[in-house]
């Protein structure tokens, strides 16, 4: 996923331990705040261990295909790690917490772009501007797409999410579409369901070295079809809680090239965000093109504290 945007926050020059740990304080408590004190204490950055919570990085920048198409891709992640990870959701009795509760996952791009270049080159209006429906993501450098991913993090993410007694809905499954949805029907189909919540799940490619997660949050857009101001404070208290809930599930520390250190990042030019009329966020899990982040995504156990801290941001809103 690209991170060159009209609204993009470009990186801010270092800061010292004690005044960013103040404005991480400020911005995202907790969790980042403590992210920083494990690293001034001599915290490690050790791979991750299955099981283990070690310190992955993400980061936006190019999106980069990966050779091949993601059928003759050999991931380094088996395709047990893909398959469920937790026994099936009990049924709902009304009184798990999230009864009643309706949540949107989207898992970023779709294994069949590949094959349907044409229909997601194809421009959709976005409010800003016009944009291609979707793209094909980006994948590590041995071959585990993007899109195998986040339609793997989002299962994880759902089931947890029907544990707690929400209603969890996806904006594709495996082949259902082949390709796409397009941006603005990403962003349809969870105002249509009315979701008190959504999040687009995604991972990116950029340079090596770029390494730490970071949440996007829309930016105030009213313009064309396109209108987030009653959205942006509730998305912006989502994504605070998914971001200090993800530091302290994974171990991962916030974007070290985006966001200044706070894991967030605001921006005006994406239509998943630009046409949600509910509370909604994409957060990029790790940087596919650094190998030590690839180590960590393609880690079904490290996967599934993913899914955990995202699921339990939105847990966090969602009781208020």
């Amino acid at each position: 996923m690209s991170y060159v945007g009209p609204d993009f926050e470009p990186p801010r020059p270092r800061r010292s331990r004690r005044p960013l740990t103040v404005a991480l304080a400020a911005l995202v408590p907790g969790a980042l705040l403590g992210w920083l004190v494990y690293q001034a204490v001599g915290g490690s950055d050790g791979s991750a261990a299955a099981g283990g919570a070690s310190t992955p990085s993400a980061s936006a920048g190019r999106t980069t295909p990966p050779t091949g198409s993601p059928d003759s891709a050999s991931p380094r992640s088996s395709p047990a790690d893909d398959a469920k990870p937790t026994a099936a959701a009990p049924g709902a009795t009304g009184s798990e917490p999230l009864a009643g509760k309706v949540v949107v996952i989207d898992p970023g791009h779709n294994s069949g772009n590949f094959r349907h270049t044409a229909e997601i080159n194809r421009k959709v209006n976005i409010g800003t501007g016009w944009k291609e429906c979707d793209t094909t993501g980006t994948a590590t450098d041995d071959g585990y797409p993007e899109a195998q991913f986040t339609l793997d993090v989002s299962h994880r993410l759902r089931t947890l999410l029907e544990q707690q007694g929400a209603t969890v809905k996806l904006t594709h499954d495996r082949d259902e579409p082949p390709w796409g949805p397009c941006v603005d029907e990403r962003a349809r189909i969870g105002n249509t369901a009315h979701a008190d919540a959504a999040i687009s799940i995604h991972a990116d490619g950029s340079a090596t070295g770029n390494r730490g997660f970071h949440v996007i949050l829309p930016g105030s857009v009213h313009a064309g079809g396109a209108d987030t101001r009653p959205i942006v404070g509730p998305s912006r208290d989502l994504g605070e809680r998914i971001a200090g809930n993800f530091v302290r599930a994974t171990g991962s520390p916030p974007a070290n090239y985006v966001g200044g250190g706070t894991g967030l990042v605001t921006r005006a030019d994406l239509g998943g965000l630009n046409l949600s009329t509910v509370p909604k966020v994409f957060i990029e899990c790790g940087n596919m093109r650094d190998s030590k982040d690839a180590a960590r995504l393609t880690s079904g156990a490290w996967r599934q504290k993913a899914a955990e801290g995202i699921s339990e941001g939105i847990v966090s809103f969602l009781r208020g």
